[in-house]
């Protein structure tokens, strides 16, 4: 039939412009269209699907169903369009796990539904549409919890065994309901609570996982909203479906697998391995605290030749990014370098870092990367650390006993003279002592991030 072929090509030209997209994203002078061209392939097989889809019998979507798709629609947008414009941008981690959440929660709800009309066809890409979508969806409101300090962690070596306790039970559920000969009664029974297990299971898998593998979690979780979208796909037979949920569940186990690269650890320890916040340096730290007033950082910066900003997650909660900028612009005009150290998981989310940097303008070339930077940081004047706290801690060099030790950082205890900039002496989210604090060659600058750096600008145009 021609509808269905026009169908079908819809699905193929939608798979072409999410490809298309993500490429756009991978730079942030073209992120915006790549989102654009997203929304588009997204938007395509909606339109199309309600047009020409049609059903065994060859009956098209009936009126009132249609009315309803487009009422839920019209909701969503508005609701969605409300909150990605209200969202601060120190929120966005935890508005990813959100959106996360419900992407589990759609394709745990289809493969629930689909079961309910037919109990006597279950099949295992059925089944596994239900776990994955529903431990994405618990675990994503965890993450939502634990990145906007309403949940805590439980640090439990035998979390550990629990976690593996549920899994083993998850497998066994499921090969009772396709293999056990039940009624369909029993499967019915079965299946809801494979449901209520995979939920909890989702919530148990999160909740041992400190803070400082929160970037590793939100990509994981992101993975698995994909392929729970991808099994919805297979369940309704739709291509686009199919296609999108495999290029989310393929991007985001990359990103998961770069983030675990970038930590020095495997992804099976990250989940098992209740990492961060329950953690303990075991090792003496040396030195004492030296401060810096705003005048003495102003000559220092400015009779520098190479200063390198590190950014952390008290950048993002001060605002700081522009003023940030306005930093480096001031150095530029006197004729410093200035670059941005970028650590693969500085921040709450993948990428948190480059995004903040992007909405304040700064220059795509002024941010390096952790591997590109280090080798020079010995010929850095001035390594000025704003609210990074584990990302530079030369704990993971020095001090087998903590739990950072092997996680790959910026080198700022390289560089020849440090200014950090924190409110106080409070430890980063993995809830360790930061030995840089301790450097002979480190001075803090205490106060909050965004006002001190507005006096800091003000004192060096004043010189």
């Amino acid at each position: 039939m021609p509808g269905q072929v026009v169908l079908e090509y819809s699905y193929l030209l939608s798979a072409i412009m999410f490809v298309i997209g993500l490429k756009l994203q991978s730079h942030p002078e073209t992120a915006r269209k790549g989102n654009f061209w997203a929304a588009s392939g997204m938007i395509l097989p909606m339109i199309t699907t309600l047009i020409l889809n049609r059903n065994g019998a060859g009956e098209a979507i009936g009126m009132g169903n249609v009315i309803a798709i487009l009422l839920i629609i019209a909701a969503g947008t508005v609701v969605g369009s409300i909150m990605a414009r209200k969202v601060k941008m120190t929120a966005m981690p935890q508005m990813v796990s959100f959106f996360n959440a419900t992407g589990g929660a759609a394709s745990a709800a289809v493969a629930l539904i689909e079961y309910t009309k037919n109990p006597d066809q279950a099949v295992l890409v059925g089944l596994l549409g239900l776990v994955v979508g529903s431990i994405a969806f618990s675990g994503s409101m965890i993450a939502y919890g634990k990145l906007d300090g309403k949940v805590g962690d439980i640090f439990a070596k035998f979390m550990t065994y629990v976690n593996l306790l549920f899994m083993a039970v998850i497998v066994a559920v499921i090969l009772l309901v396709l293999f056990g000969g039940f009624d369909a009664q029993t499967r019915t029974y079965l299946v809801f609570g494979l449901l209520v297990i995979s939920l909890v299971y989702g919530v148990s898998f999160v909740m041992p996982i400190g803070g400082a593998d929160m970037p590793v979690v939100i990509s994981l979780l992101n993975s698995l909203t994909g392929i729970a979208a991808a099994m919805a796909g297979f369940i309704y037979q739709n291509e686009a479906m199919i296609l999108g949920g495999i290029l989310v569940g393929a991007a985001g186990t990359i990103l998961t697998l770069q983030m675990c690269k970038a930590m020095n650890r495997s992804l099976i320890n990250v989940i098992i391995g209740s990492f961060g916040g329950g953690g303990a340096s075991h090792a003496d730290v040396q030195g004492s605290i030296k401060e810096i007033t705003l005048t003495d950082a102003a000559v220092l910066l400015s009779y520098s030749q190479k200063v390198v900003i590190i950014p952390g997650y008290g950048l993002a909660v001060a605002q700081a990014q522009h003023i940030a900028h306005e930093l480096d612009s001031l150095l530029g005009s006197k004729g410093v370098e200035v670059k941005y150290a970028i650590h693969p998981v500085a921040g709450r989310m993948p990428g948190h870092m480059n995004v903040l940097l992007a909405e304040a303008d700064v220059p795509y070339e002024q941010l390096v990367e952790m591997d590109d930077i280090n080798p020079d940081m010995p010929n850095v004047d001035v390594a000025i650390v704003v609210g990074a706290n584990d990302v530079v801690n030369p704990a993971a060099y020095d001090d087998p006993g903590s739990p950072i030790y092997g996680m790959p950082i910026i080198d700022a205890h390289l560089a020849k003279n440090i200014i950090i900039m924190k409110r106080g002496m409070g430890k980063g989210y993995a809830g360790i002592e930061n030995f840089l604090f301790f450097n002979d060659k480190t001075r803090m600058l205490f106060g909050d991030a965004k006002g001190t750096m507005t006096k800091l600008v003000s004192e060096i145009k004043s010189m």
